[in-house]
């Protein structure tokens, strides 16, 4: 049945406007996106299509225009639409995040860089750069590697650390695979990084690896200064 053929009180965008977005499921807020379905599937069953193929949110906004354009009743523009709707989320959830907070812990640290490394296919690592009393400066990303290498000069890590005057620094990377468990390259690249910054008097306080949480690892990163590695 075409969406305005149903009782207003069942269409995504009329349920949104009297009672609120969190009354929706993800297929009626996907449909209010496209706008449209095609002949014989409204947006709403395109939406539970999208929703049943990818299986979670996160993994739908990993799609590309592409990816989403092999789904019949996707075309080129609500593919766009789709993909800037998660790229606002993402930078919405980076904003949310306080930016006075001293990301001198773990927790901290992940819940500023968890959206946007959900996301990620391959490895990258990136550098906090904090001032002396371990506020956030910015975050730069300083190489990608491939789902299990990551090739890191302290070089590159420590230029932007001392053209930002940064007085420590923290670094992170993602797991693709949603396994936070620290290979031994990441532990060999920690160390490395730990002696250059003792040269450099900018103190690396943690390497933070990003992964996914599951039924049997409830926690979805690692802190390699929680499990010993910086004391050594």
């Amino acid at each position: 049945m075409r969406l305005k053929d149903q009782p207003a009180s069942e269409r995504p965008r009329e349920k949104l406007a009297a009672h609120g977005a969190d009354i929706l499921s993800h297929a009626e807020l996907i449909a209010i996106l496209l706008r449209t379905g095609l002949k014989g599937a409204n947006a709403v069953e395109i939406g539970k299509q999208l929703v049943e193929q990818y299986g979670t949110l996160q993994a739908l906004a990993r799609a590309s225009v592409d990816d989403l354009r092999q789904v019949k009743g996707i075309g080129r523009d609500k593919a766009v639409t789709l993909i800037a709707a998660f790229a606002l989320a993402r930078r919405m959830a980076g904003e949310l995040c306080d930016e006075s907070e001293p990301l001198d812990n773990p927790e901290a640290v992940v819940r500023w860089l968890r959206a946007k490394n959900l996301l990620k296919n391959t490895e990258t690592l990136q550098v906090l750069l904090l001032n002396t009393r371990r506020r956030f400066i910015r975050v730069d990303s300083v190489t990608d590697g491939t789902l299990d290498t990551l090739l890191v000069h302290p070089r590159e890590v420590f230029r932007k650390a001392i053209a930002a005057n940064a007085a420590a620094v923290v670094l992170a990377h993602n797991h693709p695979s949603g396994d936070p468990t620290p290979s031994e390259a990441d532990i060999k690249v920690t160390r490395d990084l730990i002696r250059a910054g003792q040269l450099l008097k900018i103190e690396v306080l943690d390497h933070i690896i990003i992964g996914r949480a599951s039924a049997e690892r409830p926690k979805d990163y690692a802190s390699l200064r929680e499990l010993g590695y910086f004391y050594s």
